[in-house]
């Protein structure tokens, strides 16, 4: 006899409490496999899909697309031990196959996999499908559901994120008739704006305010109230965390960046692999941590203790579509310039499209943070709790300069090293952000450390 399990939304890790489903990969009376992913869902942190630690036949799905769900709300249910009543006999072979001939009678037949983006089996998934007929209707908050009518499409439309999919859904637009300007096609906010406003201006014959494309931030007497959620949240949560809980303290100093920008010059006119200047700077935190150990820390505030830790998974601020995100490299003490610049790239395409892991968004020991890119030449960065230090980097522009005596123009960068005064001195800082510059101004400086 078929025995019923539901399997209910994990625990999101970071202090995640809810996601928002943005696709489901199964339908009502799909065969799934151990570990398949069944949904897709967004945090505050990244897109991830959801795999099932059962092997069996869904018997409902809870929650429409768009809608959000608190952690341990029920998913789905699945029927393992036997087909669904009347279903064909050819659904039961496909179970117990796919579950690598282990009984299907009990729980123990799930993987007791509970975190999210992680599967114990790297087979591809694969699913078959009971008759039509025989499916059960999906339960939607709590509600017994209409059979939905039969896609009009063969998959989903990728959409960078449901909050576009909200936005062309409440004004009317069908995203199978734009092309997505993102990577394979993916379509944009930009893309759906773009279509909203092609569709408006036609349709002008007489003086009218304009549309309104932006649909989240609601106007209010005075101002416009904007929600605070997602990951602009979860950045707000983070960082009055750190403020609050971290006695932190800045010290900065210029450096010269000539040498340093003529050995990535030379490095990268050498063939192979290019060496990007995010990858040296990496190279040279490690360093300088190898020597600093204490800024590769956290405090344990519940035995007062501090704990410093043997590997640098170093995490680096990518800026996003979704907002700000924090990937992070790990073991970067263990990696040489190339595969610090080849995880750098693969990490921040994966920010850009949204396909993250929640393990590459966690367990960061220590920031790099380059906000250069931006065109601003210091600032006094956050750190990012519950590491112990932040290392900005400033943009790289010509100065004058005291280069051997004479004034000179050189390329010169601001850094600026935000610590938590728990875990040491001024002195222990000083002496981290001065053999940092020390690295900059003279990169052979590294050679005395490899």
């Amino acid at each position: 006899m078929a025995q019923v399990l539901e399997f209910r939304l994990p625990d999101l890790g970071e202090g995640l409490t809810e996601a928002e489903i943005v696709r489901w990969l199964v339908e009502v009376g799909d065969v799934v496999a151990v570990d398949q992913p069944v949904v897709e869902v967004e945090t505050a942190k990244a897109m991830v899909d959801v795999p099932c630690p059962y092997a069996g036949v869904v018997t409902a799905r809870y929650g429409e697309e768009g809608s959000e769900l608190p952690v341990g709300a029920p998913l789905i249910t699945v029927a393992v031990g036997a087909p669904a009543s009347g279903g064909p006999a050819q659904a039961q072979e496909s179970v117990g196959s796919q579950s690598n001939g282990a009984g299907v009678g009990s729980q123990g037949n799930g993987s007791g996999n509970v975190l999210v983006g992680y599967g114990t089996s790297e087979a591809p998934a694969r699913r078959r499908r009971v008759r039509r007929e025989q499916q059960v209707l999906v339960p939607v908050d709590g509600r017994p559901a209409r059979p939905e009518p039969p896609e009009v499409t063969e998959g989903p439309v990728p959409v960078i994120s449901p909050l576009v999919r909200r936005l062309a859904r409440e004004n009317g637009l069908d995203l199978r008739e734009l092309t997505g300007s993102g990577p394979d096609g993916l379509i944009l906010r930009a893309d759906v704006e773009y279509a909203l406003r092609a569709a408006v201006a036609p349709a002008r014959t007489a003086p009218a305010p304009a549309a309104t494309v932006e649909t989240v931030p609601v106007a209010s007497p005075g101002g416009t109230r904007v929600p605070l959620k997602g990951v602009r949240g979860a950045v707000a949560d983070k960082l009055s965390r750190s403020r609050t809980e971290i006695p932190d303290a800045t010290c900065w100093v210029d450096a010269d960046a000539t040498e340093l920008m003529r050995a990535r010059t030379a490095m990268n006119a050498a063939g192979g692999p290019k060496v990007s200047l995010i990858a040296l700077l990496a190279r040279i935190c490690t360093a300088a941590l190898a020597r600093f150990p204490e800024l590769n820390s956290t405090v344990d505030t519940a035995a007062r203790e501090i704990v410093r830790l043997d590997a640098v998974h170093l995490g680096f601020a990518a800026q996003t579509e979704r907002g700000l995100v924090v990937p992070v490299v790990k073991d970067a003490h263990a990696r040489d310039a190339e595969s610090l610049s080849a995880e750098f790239a693969r990490l921040t395409e994966s920010a850009r499209t949204g396909t993250l892991t929640p393990a590459e968004l966690t367990g960061g020991t220590f920031t790099l943070n380059n906000y250069g890119v931006f065109g601003v030449d210091g600032s006094t960065p956050i750190i990012n709790h519950p590491e112990a230090a932040m290392l900005g980097v400033g943009r790289i522009v010509p100065k004058p300069w005291v280069h051997e005596g004479e004034l000179a123009v050189r390329q010169v960068v601001q850094l600026s090293l935000t610590f938590d005064h728990r875990v040491c001195d001024g002195g222990t800082a000083g002496g981290f952000l001065r053999y940092v510059a020390d690295c900059v101004e003279q990169p052979a400086v590294l050679l005395r450390t490899l």
